[in-house]
């Protein structure tokens, strides 16, 4: 399998498109619904297909956010961060090397280490703002994109990634319409984050994630 290279300014130009970081984010999707299955085959075929989009520019009306919660908006913050964008370009690069080598388990950990990317750069992009422009996103969008992290949360606390449950924590909590459930997601991010009680605070999270999600439906 042949893969191509994705640098930073080839990032930054899908991310200039709203059309392009749109199939850009669902190709990745589906990337990690199939590494999370185990589908090898698939897997390799989606990151071809992922870097020809990345290359074509191919444009989609929608975007599928339910496998690893990867949205354009987390996208998006990865563009006013140089670090972040290198970090991920990186993370990319070697997902696709290992998927190459036919490396199932490395490839799952690369797609995690794309996550905690992603969510740490909306997360201190977020951190930098008046905190205002959450407000004003429309109700479904919101919607969608708490269901995606929760999604996100889930499956990072099942692998063990703690970098990556605090981050995708943060970001929820940015997103939520509830001021106490925000302050709770606060609070469990910088708990978790600590490292000092991972396995009891597990539990704590799900318990959380699960009454966020009775009140919001």
């Amino acid at each position: 399998m042949s893969t191509s290279g994705i640098t930073s300014n080839l990032l930054s130009q899908i991310l200039d498109s709203p059309s392009t970081a749109n199939q850009f984010a669902s190709d990745l999707n589906q990337l990690a619904d199939d590494l999370q299955t185990g589908n090898l085959a698939a897997a390799e075929q989606d990151y071809v297909t992922l870097s020809e989009d990345a290359v074509n520019g191919t444009t989609s009306a929608t975007a599928n956010t339910s496998a690893s919660g990867i949205t354009t908006n987390l996208l998006s913050a990865l563009a006013s961060s140089s670090s972040a964008s290198s970090s991920f370009t990186s993370e990319l690069n070697q997902l696709g090397s290992d998927l190459a080598n036919g490396d199932l388990t490395s490839a799952q950990q690369d797609m995690l280490a794309l996550d905690s990317t992603a969510l740490n750069a909306a997360s201190a992009a977020s951190g930098g703002s008046s905190g205002t422009s959450g407000t004003t996103n429309s109700a479904s969008a919101s919607s969608n994109e708490s269901a995606a992290l929760i999604q996100m949360i889930m499956e990072a606390l099942k692998a063990g990634d703690s970098s990556a449950v605090s981050g995708a924590l943060s970001e929820l909590a940015s997103v939520s319409s509830s001021s106490a459930g925000a302050s709770a997601l606060e609070q469990a991010s910088a708990s978790f984050g600590s490292g000092s009680s991972n396995s009891s605070s597990s539990s704590e999270i799900t318990e959380l994630l699960q009454s966020l999600g009775a009140s919001g439906s």
